[in-house]
């Protein structure tokens, strides 16, 4: 199956992707955008501008694109956390920020490709522990990426991947998304 993890910074994407990995070691793993990016030698500012959060979704739908005959995948990230971003961001730089022409192309063809994407909300209390950076911006997106997939705005969703909330702990995530996988 091929799988996206999705969630505002500091929710437990990576931990879950993580442990996936470890459970279901049959799965490849992609690494988040950004470190992919940043790995090529991309720079970024210090901060999140909507300049690099449309680079960052560009590489999101590349990644999911170049390995559309990977049948079992997991993805740290996919365009919704961009969209999401991007629609913040943009919104503090003074301006509406909405995908549309090929972007928006590549953005439904990326996430068609997708047979699951699995959500981790914010939850309350906040089960990290240590200083989250941007913790505005981080509580932001989490409340629309919330919109984003429970209401489907943008309509990206509808006949795409199936979508699993996850809420609980570690283990219990990582449970509940076993069942899902092993069907």
């Amino acid at each position: 199956m091929r799988i996206a993890v999705t969630g505002t910074h500091g929710s437990g994407k990576t931990t879950l992707v993580d442990d996936f990995i470890a459970a279901y070691p049959g799965y490849e793993h992609e690494q988040e955008p950004y470190w992919a990016l940043a790995q090529q030698g991309t720079p970024f500012a210090d901060g999140a501008t909507s300049a690099d959060l449309e680079e960052q979704l560009e590489q999101s739908c590349a990644m999911i694109l170049a390995s559309v005959a990977s049948p079992d995948i997991v993805y740290d990230r996919c365009p919704l956390d961009f969209i999401a971003y991007l629609e913040v961001v943009a919104a503090q730089e003074g301006f509406e920020w909405t995908p549309s022409g090929k972007l928006l192309g590549r953005i439904e063809k990326a996430l068609a490709s997708l047979g699951l994407v699995v959500f981790l909300p914010l939850l309350r209390p906040d089960e990290i522990d240590v200083a989250i950076e941007l913790p505005r911006l981080r509580s932001k997106v989490d409340t629309r990426l919330k919109a984003i997939i429970r209401d489907d705005e943008l309509g990206l969703l509808e006949g795409g991947p199936a979508i699993l909330e996850l809420r609980g702990t570690r283990a219990e995530r990582l449970a509940r998304l076993g069942k899902v996988v092993s069907g």
